[in-house]
Formats: structure tokens, C-alpha cells, sequence
């Protein structure tokens, strides 16, 4: 293509719309270009279209009247791809959505400080609530992908950053909405591709008013809209679905735009650069243009020539089983058993057709039977009346000569659909019927291991496409987020991400899935087995990460909750050192004892104190008495000796009490030194000291 007017690519990088900047005899030249290279493309996949076409309605099991071999014969649609599609579906889907973090940011070099650690925590988190939380359709989205993929061969995603909604948008595109020469080897070397976008009046009406789109229309007052161009999959789709393309003068019907990433050589320098061009298909007329590069993309020698430039990609490929031709479209079950659906088909509408002409044969009437005019048919129980004898109807009906259903074919039947089961992977042990009551568990287990090769395979490529995706929505957060971006963790907290957590290479990003565990009951027994290393040889393994990764194969919601993170706040502490618990065992039992022997020592010293108050009040009693009456020489010599002997007794209770004092102070000092002394608690119970009887 050749442009009159030149620029310089470094004025267009960041260009809003580089058709502002273009005469209107250079938007004429690209907006033929882009159509004419989008018709080549579409003609150059006729025979896949056709393929698929097939492969759509029998999957979607569209009914069609049968003619042959007469009017509404039996056209039975049985389900061999839409039952492999489904259980492709059910198995995936899961599997590669297992949990709140779909996204996994690897570690890579020493993390002594544990920085990097932290950033991936961060960046993992983050894009897993951009997936989750802010892409509110992404999951619908992939689950449509998952549905398609098998049955059509692949599933495209786009992915893209919003201007209007402000963060990342990752989609599903139909196949046949994506258009590539047939022999394209691969997104990422394609010359061009063309995304078919169905936009309604109103939605082009608002990008031409934000300034981002230039008029298309061609006429601002009197538009209407382009008729809709019906191909062979737009048709399988219409007939499936029950729908009638809108007439032309409806309102309500879309316009066709075609946005093609292509490349165009602004600078004349005979390297063409990467951009998007948005066109409408009807009038050729270009809307906008806009480069598919930066700075950072272009490579250049010594001499300031461009070497190459490496153009974004914004989709990702989701491949079924690549084809054996090299061709860009990959093959699905409408490829791979469209055939033998159809032979399928074809042997149960013969059966049903033979069935009934069994049921419901005719015959030859002779013309020397007199009946009335007109067909006849019977009812249960009824008799008709002829005016011919028994033997002349016998003579004049020769009835067709009819075979029952032919029980070849019902065994030909049998062994399609066994292996079309086989190549489909819903054989009966993994489609959850029971393969029968004698079989042992180890034969079960290796049946269905074998059953799932054929998946395996299939799921590992999807879960390297899902890689890509990841690692493009990566390289959008290192262009579009802002610093100190707040998002909502696993754990409903809110964190924070910086700028500078996205300057790693996005091959730090992949799923979180594990491409090898493709069930449940494999990720039960792998966290199982796991578990049951740790316990066998503790100390060499992360145990919070094996019962986190047991939690997690289990499903269990609320994970955090019930096993905190060791590192985190609500960690529970770390149980007590055994040798620590038998040496605290033993200061108490050294401790017990002790409070046992100064316990019944100073029962037995009080006991003792009790005895001297006892014998003193009893003397001080005897005293008292006998001044009671008059007191002569003897008794007062008697009260002197009793009074000697109260001193004795006191002085000997006093040196009880004051033994007490010291066994205590001694037990106080002894309790320290074993670090047992509580401030709070006394050495010695309240109701355990003498009490001194006043004087």
C-alpha cells in the first residue's frame, strides 16, 4: 500500500487517532486495503468454515426435516460431541478455576529479606481480584471459552485495557469472529488480524462524540444502518438458535466493523509498523488508527535503522489438538468425530426407518378387490366390512416384503459409539458410572488414569494459554496502574500495590492450577500423600503449607480462619520446647514438695503455738482464781510460780511464732530462686498464718 503523506513513526506512538493526521485520499487507500486483505483472509478459510458449519450443528443438535426416503423421515441427532464437549467442560473448568487466587507470582533470585516474597503476595492478589472482583465477566467469559474450545478447536481471548470502565478487560471472541489467513502459523507472527465487531448506532455515535473515532456514518442525519453480510456460520448459528437475521431497516441492527491489526509503513523507510485500524466494512471508510507499540518495542542498530519492532499482542489462543496440516485453526470433536456422528446418525435414522416400516408397511392391492375408495388404516379392536370373500383378499393383498431392523447394523451402532466415547474421553468409568461391583480399586484407579491421557494433554495446553493471558493482562498493569492502587486481598483485607511491584518480566505470572492434577480425587490424593510425609519426617517440611495445600485440595472456604498464617497476626503460638515442659514438670514437683514439707512444718509449729496460748490462759485462769478469795503466804507463792511459768510459755510461743517467721521468709526466698513467685500470689495463704491471741 502506498501512502501519499509520510511521518515519522516516533510522532505516532501515542497518537489518540493517526486518521486525524491523514488526508482523506490516504483513509480511502487503507480503508480498500483493510477490506480487500479481510475478503482474501475469509476465502482462504472457506473450507474450515464449511467444516465447522457441520461441526456447530451437530453439536447444537439442530433439527432439520429429512425428506429421504420420504417426507419427515427419521433425522435423530445423537449427542457424541456435545457429551464430549460437556465433559471436557466439567473437568476443566474447575480445575483450572480452583480457588480465589487463580494467579501465582513466582520468587525468582534470593529473598533473604523476604522483599520479593512480599511483592509476589502483593502482585498475585492483586491480579487475582482484577480477575475476580473488577473483571466481573471474566469468569463467565472463560467458562464460555471452555465450551467452544472443544467443539469448534479453539477460543480466543482479548485482552485490553477500558479507557471508559478504567481497568483491564479480558473477553472471549468467537472463532469465527476472528478472522486469519488459514495458513497463519501463529498469533504472534501473523501479518494481520481481523476482530469483527457488531457495534449499534449508538455506540459508534459515542466514540465519534468522545473524540476518539472519526465519522462513519454517511450521513450524521439520515445513517442507517449496513445489512449484516450471513455467512455459513453466522447461518448453522441463526438455524440452531431458532433466530431470523434482522431486516436492514431495522434500527436495532448492528453495523459491522472491522478491527484489523495489521501493519502500514507511515515512515516510507520499507518496514511496515504495527497499528490498529478500526474500519467499517459497508463503506470502506476508516474510524480510527491507533499504534500497537512504544519506544521500548523498537530495536535499532548503531545507525538509528530500525531492526524490528515488537508489536503488543492482544489475544490469546486456546488450541484443542493443533492441526496435523499446519493450518491455523486447530481441530475439535466437530472435526474429529463429525464423521463418525454422522455414521452414527445415519445408522439410528436406518434403524428408526426400518422400525417403522415394520410397524406401518404397505402393500399391492389387487384391482379385482372391491373396496371403497381412499386409504385405510386400522384402530385396535376394529373390523372392517368389504364386499369380497375371505380367499379373494387373500389372493388380492400382497403386502411389502419388510425385514425387522437389521441387528448388523444395531452392532456396527454399538462399536461407533464406543469408539467415538473412546476418542471423546467420556468412557462409562469417567463419565461416573459405576464399572462394575467386582472390580478391584487398583484396576479402577489405573482404568481411569488411562482414560484421562487423551485430557491431559489438552488440559496442558489450555493451561498454557491461560499462562499467556495472565502475562498480558501483567504487561497491562506495568502500562495502566498508578501508584499505590488499593484492591481487596483473598482474606476481604485491603491492600495496597506499588508501581514499582510490576518491573519484573511477566514471566513471573502463571496459574495457580498445577497442569499435571486434572481431578479432584488427584489433588485430594497428592495433598494427602503430602500430609503424610510431614508426619512421618517432621522438620524437613513446611508444615503450614501442607495443611494449607490439604485445606485448599478439600475446598474449604474459610481457610485463613482456621489455619492462620504463622508469619501473620492472628498466628497461634508455637507449642513449648519438650525438654522445657519436663524441666517447668520438675521445678513443680520439686516446688509441691517443698510447699508440702513448710506446710506440715509450720501445721506442726502452729499446733505447737496453740498449745503454749492453751497452757497460758489455762495458768492465767488458775491465777485468777485464786485471787478470787483471800490470799495467804502459800498462794502467793503459788502465784508467783504460776507466773514464772506463763513467762516460760511465753517465751517459749514466742520463739515458735518467731520460727514461723523465719521457715517463711526462708520458703519465700526458696520460691524465688526457682523463678516460681508470682507478684499477685503470697508465699504463705492468709488462713495458714498463726493468729496471736491479744495480751
Amino acid at each position: 500500500m502506498h501512502l501519499k503523506e509520510k511521518f515519522n513513526i516516533e510522532d505516532l506512538m501515542y497518537e489518540a487517532n493517526i486518521a486525524t493526521l491523514l488526508c482523506k485520499e490516504d483513509l480511502t487507500t487503507i480503508g480498500v486495503q483493510i477490506v480487500r486483505d479481510f475478503d482474501n483472509d475469509i476465502s482462504s478459510r472457506s473450507s474450515w468454515e464449511k467444516r465447522t458449519e457441520t461441526s456447530l450443528k451437530l453439536a447444537l443438535q439442530v433439527a432439520e426435516t429429512k425428506n429421504f426416503p420420504w417426507a419427515n423421515a427419521s433425522n435423530v441427532k445423537f449427542p457424541l460431541i456435545t457429551i464430549a464437549a460437556l465433559q471436557y467442560h466439567a473437568r476443566s473448568y474447575p480445575v483450572l478455576i480452583d480457588s480465589d487466587l487463580p494467579v501465582k507470582c513466582r520468587v525468582v533470585g534470593d529473598d533473604k529479606d523476604g522483599l520479593r516474597s512480599l511483592r509476589a503476595t502483593r502482585v498475585e492478589q492483586h491480579m487475582s481480584y482484577q480477575l475476580l472482583e473488577e473483571d466481573e465477566d471474566w469468569e463467565s467469559e472463560m467458562d464460555k471459552v471452555l465450551i467452544t474450545q472443544p467443539i469448534i478447536g479453539c477460543a480466543f481471548k482479548k485482552t485490553y485495557y477500558d479507557p471508559v470502565k478504567k481497568h483491564n478487560i479480558s473477553e472471549n471472541v468467537l472463532a469465527k469472529d476472528l478472522v486469519v489467513n488459514y495458513w497463519t502459523k501463529s498469533l504472534d507472527t501473523a501479518h494481520r488480524v481481523t476482530h469483527v465487531l457488531q457495534m449499534t448506532s449508538n455506540e459508534i455515535y459515542e466514540r465519534v462524540a468522545r473524540g476518539l473515532w472519526l465519522d462513519v456514518s454517511e450521513g450524521r442525519r439520515q445513517q442507517q444502518p449496513s445489512i449484516l453480510i450471513s455467512d455459513n456460520l453466522q447461518s448453522a448459528q441463526d438455524k440452531a438458535q431458532g433466530l431470523t437475521p434482522p431486516e436492514s431497516s431495522d434500527p436495532s441492527t448492528p453495523v459491522e466493523i472491522l478491527e484489523q491489526h495489521c501493519h502500514i509503513d507511515f515512515d516510507d523507510d520499507g518496514y511496515a509498523e504495527p497499528y490498529i485500524v478500526y474500519v467499517r466494512r459497508d463503506n470502506k471508510q476508516v474510524a480510527r488508527i491507533v499504534a500497537r507499540y512504544s519506544q521500548t518495542d523498537v530495536e535499532r542498530n548503531d545507525e538509528n535503522t530500525i531492526l524490528s519492532i515488537k508489536a503488543e499482542q492482544y489475544f490469546t489462543k486456546y488450541p484443542f489438538v493443533p492441526s496435523p496440516d499446519g493450518g491455523f485453526y486447530d481441530l475439535g470433536f466437530g472435526v474429529l468425530l463429525g464423521p463418525l456422528n454422522e455414521s452414527i446418525n445415519t445408522i439410528i435414522n436406518q434403524l428408526v426407518d426400518a422400525g417403522t416400516m415394520a410397524n406401518t408397511a404397505g402393500g399391492f392391492l389387487s384391482r379385482g378387490i372391491k373396496l371403497r375408495g381412499g386409504n385405510y388404516s386400522f384402530n385396535p379392536m376394529e373390523w372392517k366390512h368389504v364386499d369380497t370373500t375371505g380367499d379373494d383378499l387373500r389372493k388380492g393383498i400382497v403386502p411389502l416384503p419388510v425385514r425387522e431392523p437389521s441387528q448388523v447394523m444395531f452392532t456396527l451402532l454399538n462399536l461407533l459409539i464406543n469408539y467415538g466415547e473412546r476418542i471423546g474421553g467420556s468412557v462409562d468409568i469417567l463419565s461416573g458410572q459405576n464399572p462394575g461391583q467386582n472390580t478391584p480399586a487398583e484396576t479402577t484407579r489405573t482404568m481411569a488414569e488411562q482414560g484421562m491421557k487423551i485430557f491431559n494433554g489438552i488440559f496442558k495446553r489450555t493451561h498454557r494459554s491461560l499462562k499467556q493471558e495472565f502475562r498480558k493482562l501483567y504487561r497491562l498493569n506495568q502500562i495502566f496502574i498508578t501508584e499505590d492502587t488499593p484492591y481487596v486481598s483473598n482474606a476481604k483485607n485491603t491492600g495496597i500495590v506499588l508501581a514499582s511491584d510490576y518491573v519484573g518480566p511477566v514471566t513471573d505470572v502463571m496459574p495457580t492450577a498445577d497442569p499435571s492434577v486434572t481431578s479432584d480425587a488427584q489433588r485430594m490424593s497428592q495433598a494427602a500423600a503430602i500430609a503424610q510425609r510431614v508426619a512421618v519426617t517432621p522438620g524437613l517440611y513446611n508444615r503450614y503449607e501442607a495443611e494449607y495445600s490439604f485445606l485448599r485440595a478439600m475446598k474449604v472456604t474459610n481457610i485463613d480462619k482456621i489455619l492462620p498464617d504463622p508469619k501473620g497476626p492472628n498466628a497461634v503460638p508455637p507449642p513449648s520446647d519438650p525438654k522445657i515442659q519436663i524441666e517447668q514438670m520438675r521445678q513443680q514437683t520439686k516446688q509441691a514438695e517443698m510447699d508440702l514439707n513448710m506446710k506440715m512444718g509450720l501445721l506442726k509449729l502452729m499446733g505447737e503455738a496453740e498449745l503454749n496460748q492453751a497452757h497460758i490462759q489455762r495458768l492465767e485462769a488458775e491465777v485468777e482464781a485464786i485471787k478470787i478469795g483471800i490470799v495467804t503466804e502459800g498462794e502467793r507463792m503459788r502465784i508467783q510460780e504460776i507466773n514464772m511459768q506463763i513467762g516460760l510459755q511465753r517465751e517459749r510461743r514466742e520463739g515458735v511464732l518467731s520460727s514461723i517467721q523465719t521457715m517463711n521468709t526462708v520458703y519465700d526466698k526458696m520460691k524465688l530462686d526457682l523463678g516460681k513467685q508470682s507478684p499477685e500470689q503470697p508465699m504463705m495463704p492468709q488462713e495458714m498464718m498463726p493468729q496471736v491471741p491479744p495480751q
